[in-house]
């Protein structure tokens, strides 16, 4: 029978690529790593590694068997850590992943009365914006995803938490300060400032420019948003923010907003989690504070597709 013990041998094996650093990574002797994989492989007649001088190659099998264990292993860790926490008296642990620069300032102002509702809930934010939040959510490394892009996919659910207008933002004295809205090509000219992410995700290009088929002089990246605006205060470029996140920052910066077309463009933020046969009252409770309708007789805005 596989147990959980080989599955974490195969991965500290992949990881470290030497029996000798895969024993004292897992705290056993050599003898004790090798003997339990040596009965797994005499159960089922099979070979899961080969020595190829003093690092190891997983064969065929062992592959497999690694695949298993990082599907796996991540959601027994999960498990762990949940119930460490009941039984330290905690009621869990809530861990939120951000695909969104600008949320983060929007998150902080739900964290706040949510930590006095679950005190007992240790809460934990991963900034990591370039990270695959999806495949994060289905590998149990967060429980909360936060993205203006929800992918349908089987297995998650993704709820709206609020909508907002992606606008313009330029220096107080430019030429585009006065005017209500602006066409694409009126980006030609422009040096655009953006968080470091793909083109076919930001707003600015994949719903307004790139089906014009229009593209600014110069594109430049800035992670910081207090930079960024500094950048354009000081007419170093535009940028495409949320109205929202300027309106709250634009007392410290000589900044004014322009709407992207004459309807603009609007989008919504979405909280998306594992559709699970159980998901903890204090998780559930994170999205009700967070905005999102989770009643039972609400469906979920996106269905699933395969």
């Amino acid at each position: 029978m596989v147990e959980r013990t080989h599955l974490t041998i195969l991965r500290a094996i992949d990881r470290t690529g030497t029996l000798a650093a895969a024993s004292e990574e897992l705290c056993v002797t050599q003898s004790a790593l090798s003997q339990s994989i040596k009965k797994l492989e005499q159960q089922f007649s099979i070979i899961l590694w080969e020595k190829a001088g003093r690092k190891i190659r997983l064969t065929e099998s062992g592959q497999y068997l690694l695949g298993v264990a990082n599907r796996v292993l991540p959601q027994l860790e999960h498990v762990d850590l949940v119930l460490g926490k009941f039984s330290a008296g905690a009621r869990g642990a809530l861990r939120i992943g951000m695909e969104c620069h600008p949320c983060y300032r929007w998150l902080l102002q739900i964290i706040g009365p949510y930590l006095k509702q679950w005190p007992e809930v240790d809460v934990d934010v991963r900034k990591q914006f370039t990270f695959k939040g999806l495949a994060a959510l289905y590998q149990y490394e967060i429980d909360i995803l936060v993205t203006p892009d929800p992918i349908m996919r089987r297995g998650v659910k993704f709820y709206p938490v609020f909508d907002y207008e992606q606008v313009l933002v330029v220096p107080a004295n430019h030429q585009f300060a006065q005017r209500e809205w602006i066409e694409p090509e009126d980006l030609s000219d422009e040096i655009l400032i953006t968080y470091p992410v793909e083109r076919e995700r930001l707003d600015i290009f994949r719903d307004f420019m790139t089906p014009a088929k229009i593209f600014p002089k110069k594109h430049i990246h800035i992670e910081d948003t207090d930079i960024l605006l500094q950048m354009v205060a000081s007419g170093r470029g535009v940028s495409a923010l949320p109205k929202w996140l300027v309106e709250e920052l634009r007392t410290r910066f000589s900044v004014q907003v322009v709407s992207l077309g004459e309807m603009g463009v609007h989008q919504k933020i979405y909280l998306g989690i594992r559709d699970e046969e159980y998901n903890p009252r204090y998780l559930l409770s994170f999205l009700k504070t967070a905005g999102a309708d989770v009643s039972e007789q609400v469906e979920p805005v996106l269905k699933l597709t395969k």
